[in-house]
């Protein structure tokens, strides 16, 4: 059974950091392809970033420059390492993979504040 959990979110000001993490189970990650999105209040859920399993790299537009997806294959965990950050990145942050079967993570809230 894949699972995946996040962790890592909080409450930041404008311009700075943080860093999610996703533990990956029941899947290798350096064999699959995992993806980051995110869901603001009133809003469709968005892809973010992803990485394949070769660790080719995709970012939407608006985090471009500011966010970076990488992988530890040793801790079988994804990261999004978030710099710059904005008040329109506040947003439930969720991990996914569509191995075998759409999975998604439970979730980890992130919210840009002063």
């Amino acid at each position: 059974q894949v699972r995946l959990v996040e962790s890592g979110g909080g409450l930041v000001q404008p311009g700075g950091s943080l860093r999610l993490s996703c533990a990956v189970s029941g899947i290798l990650i350096r064999n699959t392809a995992i993806a980051w999105y995110r869901q603001a209040p009133g809003k469709e859920r968005e892809l973010v970033a992803d990485i394949t399993s070769i660790g080719t790299t995709n970012y939407a537009d608006s985090v471009k420059g500011r966010f970076t997806i990488s992988r530890d294959n040793a801790k079988n965990t994804v990261y999004l390492q978030m710099n710059s950050l904005k008040p329109e990145d506040t947003a439930v942050y969720y991990c996914y993979t569509a191995t075998y079967l759409p999975t998604w993570g439970q979730g980890t809230q992130v919210t840009v504040s002063s």
